[in-house]
């Protein structure tokens, strides 16, 4: 007990090792407990797509299923033809010019996308998206980004105001035992809610009424499988708890495994209700953008030799594609931290590998943006203004030189 005691004493370490200490605390979980957190049954097994959060039919979708990626199609296409009735373009149009733009997780680090949608406003050369995706921080970065240039200060005052007490609340080291997250991330939705809003939500829903679509990427760990959200049918819906679960899903697309508290959605299966477990979009991939669908779509015109618009895709890596150097304890904690950080950055990595592939199969010009090793400010603590207001005007300013982007990864 004096170990324990003397454990729970110990500060919570910082963002970026949290994962890692949740991952290796797991065998902890053998130990006898006292209150563990509860729920109501999960969704039976293959039964998860069926199931329904609000009761809205295109709510959301399940990437890895046909019936997924039927979905995603037919969402893409009937946001196209919405744009081409809000621009008033006779439904003949063979194909719209395209602007898709995902940004990806990194926590803190989101404070650069921040900043390079900002520079890029003031530039004067930024597009308006179709598509905007987000997962982790990309998803709370993406409303605003979404929305457009006039949301730019709020955009900014995200990654710039905030500080860690806005994010979570610590807990104990005995968490790992007998809690479902090392820390409580109530702050972060109560942050969520104070920027996105009822005016937000109907400007989302108006958004989406012009043919421009919303995604945001969480994993239903029941399930183990990605989920995208479709933020503008949601907020269209009117549904009375709409509101909050945009909020929700925000909050749980952004709850790293372990480290933040995950997030249960009530949904209905056949009259009954259930609860799904949904933490970080990251769990699955770091970044996405257009489904496979779209990608056939494309291909399929192209090899009918049928004309095909422009289209183009933006990818914000919040993170550095460079190894960052650590010297490793020879601990447990380390070793596990330190691996599991470096899977992290190869799935991230991986990502805008992916990406890259399909925009070049596709005709897809591709753009990416991330943090170069010319920033050089040092990272002390998690959600430090001192770190998150140099990344910021560093992303801004990239953007004001017109160097922010690359037509292909560095490998």
């Amino acid at each position: 007990m004096s170990q324990l005691r003397m454990v729970c004493r110990v500060a919570l370490p910082p963002r970026r090792s949290l994962l890692a200490f949740a991952a290796s605390s797991a065998l902890a979980a053998v130990l006898p407990g006292c209150a563990l957190p509860t729920r109501l049954d999960a969704v039976p097994s293959g039964r998860a797509s069926t199931a329904t959060v609000l009761g809205v039919p295109n709510e959301r979708f399940f990437p890895t299923e046909a019936a997924g990626q039927a979905g995603l199609q037919r969402e893409f296409a009937a946001a196209a033809q919405r744009q081409l009735v809000a621009r008033g373009l006779p439904p003949t149009v063979p194909d719209l010019e395209l602007d898709l733009l995902g940004i990806s997780g990194g926590g803190e680090n989101g404070a650069f996308g921040a900043g390079l949608l900002n520079g890029w406003t003031e530039r004067g050369d930024r597009p308006t998206f179709f598509l905007v995706t987000g997962i982790s921080t990309g998803a709370l970065s993406a409303p605003f980004a979404f929305l457009g240039s006039a949301r730019d200060a709020q955009l900014k005052s995200v990654y710039t105001d905030i500080t860690l007490a806005d994010v979570l609340v610590r807990r104990g080291y005995t968490a790992a035992i007998w809690d479902d997250a090392m820390a409580d991330n109530s702050p972060l939705f109560r942050t969520i809610s104070r920027y996105l809003d009822e005016a937000m939500l109907v400007e989302i829903a108006h958004t989406y009424d012009g043919g421009r679509l919303l995604l945001i990427g969480t994993s239903n760990l029941d399930a183990q499988m990605p989920v995208i959200w479709n933020i503008g049918a949601i907020a269209k819906s009117g549904h009375p708890r709409a509101l909050d679960t945009v909020r929700r899903i925000l909050l749980a697309s952004s709850a790293i495994p372990g480290a933040f508290a995950p997030v249960l959605f009530d949904v209905t299966l056949d009259g009954q209700s259930y609860q799904e477990l949904h933490v970080d979009g990251g769990t699955f991939a770091q970044v996405f953008l257009y489904p496979a669908s779209v990608s056939q779509f494309r291909r399929a015109r192209m090899a009918r030799r049928r004309p095909v618009a422009p289209a183009r895709a933006w990818v914000i890596r919040n993170g550095r594609l460079d190894p960052e150097w650590a010297s490793v304890d020879r601990r447990t904690l380390g070793i596990t931290g330190r691996a599991i950080t470096s899977m992290i950055a190869a799935s991230g990595f991986n990502d805008v590998l992916r990406i890259y592939a399909a925009a070049e199969r596709d005709g897809v010009d591709y753009n990416l943006a991330f943090i170069g090793r010319d920033f050089t400010v040092e990272y002390d603590k998690p959600f430090d203004q001192s770190y998150m207001r140099p990344l910021f005007e560093y992303g801004r300013q990239r953007a004001l030189r017109g160097d922010a982007w690359m037509k292909r990864p560095p490998v």
